[in-house]
């Protein structure tokens, strides 16, 4: 009797362990990756969560979705959902700088009223001359200033053309070296680096504190293609002393006749391999 009774209080001690063990990870979702579907929001952010996610990017600010920032703010808490930043810009216009200045407080007003810590420039007109792209660098530092009073980081989401040559120099690499570090910050998109013909990990190896923020990207499925060596991304970023990133995927294509409810289907479906695959990732940590 008394053995039983001991086996019986070791399995209760080691009950709290084995719940521990099954804890979601933070993995992060950039909302464009189902962006189409989101004519019910309060559905389709349901579904996020139950794809597995617990963390969201979201498009826009102050309105998200159609929402006032404090209204998704509570439709994310309502699902579990943490928003951690947005993808937005807003073009230069010298002649009118305040203006556009007030528009960038609008924008970090309701970030700061979601609870978010980044915002992120989604892609940017950078000119045909390095002339050009420093007067980009110099607008991102003064956006960047500005973000910083409302206790947010601003950054900068590369695509493949980033790394194309202006004058002999990589534009993203010259972005990176003139702008302050801090005040602008880049998210490395690591399949728009891969497409661009560069190395993440080198990247992050040259750049260890200037890189923050990671979109985690596939053909479709994370870790579907083999093109991307997302164990190595994982242990630098983390070694740089990083860890905030979230999954985007584009519109799945399928064949002419593939209907809409066809094609969305196999979206949600991505996006929730995409979270069990990182979920299992043992390079990927908890926190």
């Amino acid at each position: 009797m008394k053995k039983i009774l001991l086996i019986a209080l070791a399995l209760f001690v080691a009950m709290p362990v084995i719940t521990e063990a099954k804890s979601k990870k933070r993995i992060g979702l950039q909302l464009y990756s189902v962006n189409q579907d989101m004519g019910n929001v309060d559905a389709s952010l349901a579904k996020v969560a139950e794809a597995g996610y617990t963390v969201v990017e979201t498009l826009g600010s102050p309105n998200c979705f159609g929402f006032p920032a404090a209204e998704f703010k509570a439709l994310c808490d309502k699902h579990g959902l943490s928003i951690i930043s947005t993808h937005t810009s807003i073009a230069m216009d010298p002649k009118n700088e305040a203006e556009v200045m007030n528009k960038w407080r609008a924008v970090f007003e309701g970030l700061k009223t979601m609870g978010a810590k980044y915002c992120v420039i989604p892609g940017f007109n950078l000119g045909k001359s390095l002339a050009d792209l420093k007067q980009v660098c110099e607008y991102f530092n003064k956006v960047g200033k500005l973000a910083k009073e409302y206790g947010l980081k601003l950054g900068y989401h590369n695509h493949a053309h980033e790394y194309d040559l202006c004058e002999g120099k990589v534009k993203w690499e010259y972005m990176i070296e003139n702008t302050d570090p801090e005040s602008v910050f880049f998210q490395m998109d690591v399949y728009w680096t891969t497409r661009g013909g560069k190395d993440p990990v080198e990247y992050l190896k040259k750049y260890p504190d200037r890189i923050k923020m990671l979109h985690i990207k596939d053909d479709l499925v994370i870790g579907d293609s083999g093109k991307i060596d997302f164990e190595a991304i994982y242990k630098q970023f983390y070694k740089n002393g990083y860890k905030d990133f979230v999954v985007e995927q584009e519109m799945p294509r399928g064949p002419k006749n593939e209907t809409k409810e066809q094609r969305f289907a196999r979206m949600w479906d991505g996006v929730a391999k995409s979270a069990a695959y990182l979920e299992n990732a043992k390079f990927v940590k908890k926190k």
